[in-house]
């Protein structure tokens, strides 16, 4: 496997080569906007429903099921949409879809400011679930391997989910707030039209594709189908495929499960929401420690040692959770982990693949990925009901282990 050595060096384009100051400039340009459209696409996105639930079930007067299977319906459906939307990027880069994304969810959220019925809200978060596979991380990652050469590449990734990692830290107050003073309906109008206002313009004026991009796309579509038929059907795609499926489902149950969980434990309910609040924090630490030692060791073992600190983390939680010192110190292990794989996973791809069908590859995997995001929580509410939240900590530990063992076996096998 290549040496990582230096990644933390300057984020440099790859149009760099040529030596103009211009495309090191946008370069970093473009690191700025998708940092910003990131967040803020999060923010709206995803992180305001579990803010507007309560008053908007009390609205429609329906139960918190049927209102919470919206948001798993996105998710589902933006898993769907990402192979789709991968083959787009490598076609036709960033630029267009991006803004027609943008532009497709803030239409969406106002019109979930105006639902009235269980099918408007679901027909909604179907729109939600196609602009979130068009605007979010791996439409925005698709954009920075294209821009940013190996070296370059993990800072400008780095970047990017720090400042959008915050997304859940400013946008659950601010939704919050608005909420309380305005209604959830208008507070869902003042987020789509600030959404609108910052995403729809950065894109479309800011994440142009490099200069050398339709060249490429035209002189190698060919070999672009053929590199994603030949990686597909290898082991070391289906291992990527295996880690980071399982990963997701196992960081997406303790993000839905926790505070309840802490509370089972006998926590307080603002002790638990504190000590879960944690996990944000910790996602940027984890890629801070990610990228710090990627500069001396490969990054599949790096991510596979997290996965497996993470695992040690929700084995310990049963055992040592009931007392406060040991909650906080099994959610800090497995924080340490919370935001890894975003930042993993595109650098693997490019690494063994290399950029022409990144976005392709990168929507494949996500169609996996995302889907246990979505999925994983419900089984592991049912699972939770029938034989405890200890088989639920047991399942989420033999995940990492899985996703562990998947990416040492990737590591293993030839470049």
């Amino acid at each position: 496997m290549p040496n990582p050595a230096g990644h933390l060096g300057r984020w440099k384009p790859l149009t760099a080569a040529s030596g103009t100051g211009g495309d090191r400039s946008h370069g970093r340009r473009v690191v700025a906007a998708l940092a910003v459209t990131q967040t803020i696409g999060y923010g709206v996105l995803y992180y305001a429903f579990s803010v507007v639930l309560l008053p908007m079930r009390r609205d429609l007067g329906a139960s918190g099921t049927q209102v919470a299977a919206a948001l798993t319906l996105a998710v589902l459906t933006t898993a769907l949409c990402a192979p789709l939307a991968g083959r787009r990027l490598d076609a036709h880069g960033g630029r267009a879809l991006m803004t027609a994304g943008s532009l497709l969810g803030a239409l969406a959220v106002l019109a979930w400011s105006q639902v009235s019925t269980l099918p408007q809200l679901y027909a909604v978060f179907l729109a939600i679930g196609v602009a979130s596979a068009m605007v979010l991380y791996e439409p925005a990652f698709a954009v920075i391997v294209a821009w940013f050469d190996e070296r370059g590449r993990a800072g400008a990734l780095l970047a990017v989910t720090i400042v959008a990692g915050f997304a859940s830290a400013v946008f659950l107050p601010l939704t919050g707030l608005l909420v309380q003073t305005y209604g959830w309906r208008q507070a869902l109008v003042v987020l789509a039209v600030g959404y609108g206002v910052l995403a729809i313009p950065l894109h479309a004026l800011v994440v142009r594709n490099p200069a050398r991009h339709a060249v490429r796309a035209r002189s190698t579509a060919g070999d672009r189908e053929d590199l994603v038929r030949a990686a597909v059907r290898g082991r070391p795609f289906r291992l990527l495929a295996v880690a980071f499926t399982a990963h997701s489902g196992a960081v997406a149950t303790v993000a839905v499960l926790l505070v309840t969980y802490l509370v089972h434990l006998g926590h307080p309910p603002v002790f638990a929401a504190t000590v879960a609040g944690l996990l944000g924090v910790l996602s940027v630490t984890g890629r801070l420690v990610t990228t710090g030692l990627r500069r001396r060791w490969a990054a599949a073992p790096v991510a596979a040692a997290i996965f497996a600190v993470q695992g040690v983390g929700a084995l310990l939680l049963p055992l040592v959770g009931a007392t406060a010192g040991g909650a906080i110190c099994c959610v800090l292990l497995f924080g340490l982990g919370f935001g890894v794989a975003t930042i993993t996973l595109p650098h693997l791809l490019a690494e063994r693949y290399g950029t022409t069908a990144y976005a392709t590859l990168s929507g494949r995997v996500a169609l996996f990925a995302v889907a246990g995001k979505a999925l994983a929580p419900l089984g592991a509410m049912a699972l939770a009901h029938a034989a405890g939240y200890g088989w639920v900590l047991g399942a989420v530990t033999a995940a990492c282990a899985v996703s562990a063992c998947a990416l040492v076996a990737y590591h293993r096998l030839p470049g």
